[in-house]
């Protein structure tokens, strides 16, 4: 049995929990700490985490049919739960200095992100000088320590590297901005860093993340830390929405099956063939999103295994198909949401929160169709790709 089976069981145990807490979250604009403390509870998110420092270092695929679960019964639950234990695999590619400060005190440490390069980053002696503003870090009320996105200019503002700072809780400041009419309870707010000095060793350059490296391989040599950073994450940002179509779908299905359309002189909503047919149409799209999904990444693992370098085509076609598979899913909702009736419209229900999370989901950077599409199509014709979010 997988070492992660057991964790998965325990993930499975929560969702009730998680889904009766689902106002609550959404109200509250932040995943309640208790979920959090569950969630960490059954090691989920050390999944990624590299075993020297008593991650499970487990099957990425085992770490998105989590999220997949966890965003069926609460979205912001699943999306927090997402980004939170997916930067326990980057930092696994840091400088071991940096795994050391974050994990060397605490295994569970948890850590925030914001990788759009927002703010600034000059070189000093031994590091980096760092300031300004970054959005949009999920599930920092929680994390201890920050992932920074900053372009590393020169004594004359010219660009001279793309890094990830890692900065702990002291040197930066949480400003409350996160008020929103989808995926609410993520908590997703600014990060302030008025100047804050990091070290050389706790940045990574995305260039080398880009090419499938990092000075965290000489200590975590396992095939799990040789995946394309874009890949990974831009998975990570999908699997959320996926497991909120099929939350979705199940909820849907149940009320189908007893509801009474009064417009229809009292028919039955499970008798309506426009129904069925809307909900077959729904099931193909999320299965098919959820399926490529998997099997991309079973292919870029082999890749791996075989100790071959992965090529950019199949790394153009994860990009191509986690964006149509986050179009995919939220098509489903669509669907159903379309002929569920107005009761769906209660603020009680579980449909229009999923609707309203995945519309707000798409609108990440990670699910930019026409940008991931058309690195797709013109690498087939031909054309040179720029490196970018592949």
């Amino acid at each position: 049995m997988p070492a992660t089976a057991p964790v998965l069981d325990h993930v499975r145990d929560l969702l009730p929990s998680f889904r009766e807490r689902a106002a609550e979250t959404e109200v509250d604009r932040c995943v309640p700490a208790v979920s959090v403390k569950e969630l960490a509870a059954t090691g989920f998110l050390r999944i990624l985490q590299a075993r020297r420092y008593d991650g499970l270092e487990g099957d990425p695929l085992d770490f998105y049919e989590g999220i997949r679960l966890i965003a069926s019964a609460d979205a912001s639950t699943g999306w927090v739960a997402s980004v939170l234990a997916v930067h326990a695999w980057q930092l696994a590619l840091f400088p071991d200095p940096a795994q050391q400060a974050v994990y060397g005190a605490d295994a569970g440490t948890l850590v925030s992100s914001s990788y759009a390069p927002t703010g600034e980053a000059t070189v000093v002696d031994g590091g980096y000088q760092v300031s300004g503003r970054w959005s949009f870090s999920s599930g920092c009320d929680h994390a201890q320590w920050v992932l920074l996105g900053a372009l590393v200019t020169d004594d004359d503002g010219r660009m001279v590297d793309f890094r990830t700072f890692l900065l702990p809780r002291r040197d930066y400041l949480v400003e409350d901005t996160w008020d929103t009419v989808g995926l609410a309870g993520t908590g997703s707010h600014d990060i302030v860093v008025p100047g804050a000095f990091v070290p050389a060793d706790h940045t990574l350059s995305m260039t080398e993340t880009g090419r499938c490296e990092g000075p965290g391989q000489a200590v975590n040599d396992g095939d799990l830390y040789k995946l394309p950073f874009h890949s990974l994450f831009t998975s990570a940002i999908t699997t959320p929405i996926i497991g909120m179509a099929y939350g979705a779908y199940a909820e849907h299905v149940a009320t189908q099956r007893e509801r009474v359309r009064a417009a229809y002189v009292g028919e039955r909503a499970a008798e309506d063939p426009f129904s069925h047919v809307r909900i077959a149409r729904a099931a193909s799209e999320v299965d098919a999103a959820w399926a490529l999904l998997t099997q991309n990444l079973r292919e870029l693992q082999a890749c791996v295994a075989r100790g071959e370098q992965i090529p950019l085509a199949l790394r153009l076609k994860v990009r191509r198909d986690q964006v149509v598979g986050t179009e995919r899913a939220i098509e489903a909702i669509d669907l159903m949401f379309d002929s569920a009736g107005a009761r769906a419209l209660a603020r009680s229900g579980h449909l229009q929160r999923a609707w309203r999370d995945a519309h707000a989901g798409r609108v990440h950077a990670a699910n930019d169709p026409d940008r991931a599409l058309r690195m797709y199509g013109a690498a087939e014709v031909g054309q040179k790709i720029a490196p970018g979010m592949y």
